[in-house]
């Protein structure tokens, strides 16, 4: 129990990303006697109070009605299904086409919940305020105490002229493209950067930075293993504390089903709960899969019912990722910030076919830093798949490299890392 018990204000982004690492933490909070209250999207009402924690949720646009439930992050799921043809589009092209339309919503349900927004506060009362989201709710900052930020995204987030421009994919050892990204990125996104800015200001923040959607915090937090940093490149200031992970610990346990029983190679395929809802793709790479002799489990994500699976596999619409990776030789992944950190935590290989956002990025420094490959999500071929699957399951090397950055991943312990960080920034 803590000697004096703060309340503290978690609001993560709707995705499960985002919600889950905030999860972990305030999980620990809790368990060292602190109120713990989620200021989460209204999906996911009575999902997180059985975890021990508040509910005082926020709708984000107008509800869909009396008795109309929703999936936790549905909103989400349902804008990712229907913009997924851009993904086939170079991510230059996806500034104006996706990303500008992600800001678009994100800064929608700013506005709206606003006024919500505030009267939870005033209601709850807390000590501290932490918002794992890339958007800045005003209230957040006008509330009169700490306000801590999370960065659960790939960290080229925090900008720098030494490394590549966020949402690119672009390598770091080339910056060929990198000036038409950013010249780009500010063509499509100046005008609506200035009348958010403009808002905000009005509710009574700060002025945003330049060309930047959220303010930094008093204490400002992000999720990614010093093995694939760019801190070199681009160092921060002294508010920025790096969590080398934060792997929740409140997953289910897992035991391996008796259809995967075997001694050949485990393999995780998980496109996250958003890139799962590509059900055309998913297919895809099951079909792939079924031809190797490898043992898959697999995440099958909101449309399960319409995802069959090959015989050397099982999969469930949700599965404990946190007990499964470890169980796993590699993993196959979109590459979100969650999945790409948990596989380094627990020292795994990766195949990446990242779809969206920071994705790319993640993708790209797992490749060039020979932690896994990255493959062409929508062109890739059965022969380069089956590559990169044996490759990296036969490569001694990296694979002996990986296990002992997990090791020390793992001591450094991001999740009570983050906890004592909240605390201090609180008092």
């Amino acid at each position: 129990m803590a000697d004096q018990p703060l309340t503290i204000l978690f609001m993560p982004e709707s995705a499960y990303g985002p919600t889950n690492n905030c999860v972990g933490i305030g999980d620990v909070l809790r368990r060292r006697g602190h109120r713990v209250v989620f200021a989460a999207e209204a999906s996911w009402q009575g999902k997180l109070a059985p975890l021990g924690f508040e509910e005082d949720l926020v709708d984000l646009a107008e509800p869909a009605g009396e008795g109309v439930e929703q999936d936790a992050g549905q909103f989400w799921k349902d804008f990712i299904r229907d913009t997924a043809p851009e993904f086939r589009k170079p991510t230059i092209q996806q500034l104006d086409s996706w990303i500008k339309p992600v800001w678009e919503e994100l800064i929608t349900g700013a506005r709206y919940c606003e006024p919500r927004l505030r009267e939870i506060i005033a209601r709850v009362e807390p000590d501290v305020i932490v918002e794992d989201n890339v958007v800045c709710f005003p209230a957040l900052m006008t509330a009169g105490v700490p306000f801590v930020r999370i960065v659960s995204c790939n960290p080229l987030e925090m900008k720098g002229p030494g490394v590549p421009p966020a949402f690119s994919g672009y390598p770091i050892d080339d910056r060929t493209g990198w000036p038409e990204f950013l010249a780009e990125y500010d063509r499509t996104h100046r005008a609506l950067w200035a009348d958010f800015n403009a808002w905000v200001v009005e509710q009574g923040a700060p002025p945003l930075p330049d060309l930047e959607f959220i303010h930094e915090g008093a204490a400002n937090l992000y999720v990614y293993p010093e093995i694939a940093d760019y801190t070199g490149a681009r160092p921060l200031g002294e508010s920025w504390h790096r969590l080398d992970s934060s792997v929740r610990e409140s997953d289910d346990s897992f035991e391996l089903p008796d259809e995967l029983a075997g001694n050949g190679p485990l393999i995780y395929f998980s496109l996250g709960s958003l890139g799962s809802a590509d059900v055309e793709l998913m297919r895809r790479v099951i079909a792939g899969l079924a031809r190797t002799p490898y043992r898959y489990v697999v995440s099958k994500g909101p449309l399960h019912a319409e995802i069959e699976l090959a015989d050397n596999m099982w999969g469930a619409e949700f599965v404990p990722q946190t007990k499964v990776i470890p169980m796993a030789d590699l993993v196959i992944t979109h590459g979100g910030n969650n999945t790409t950190t948990e596989a380094l935590h627990f020292g795994k290989p990766m195949i990446c076919l990242p779809l969206f956002w920071d994705q790319y990025d993640n993708a790209q420094r797992v490749h060039e830093l020979g932690y896994g490959v990255r493959l062409d999500t929508y062109t890739f071929t059965d022969a380069e798949l089956h590559g990169a699957l044996d490759k990296l399951l036969s490569d001694s090397g990296p694979r002996e490299r990986l296990a002992a950055a997990g090791v020390e991943i793992r001591r450094r312990d991001g999740l009570r890392r983050a906890a004592d960080l909240i605390e201090r920034a609180a008092r």
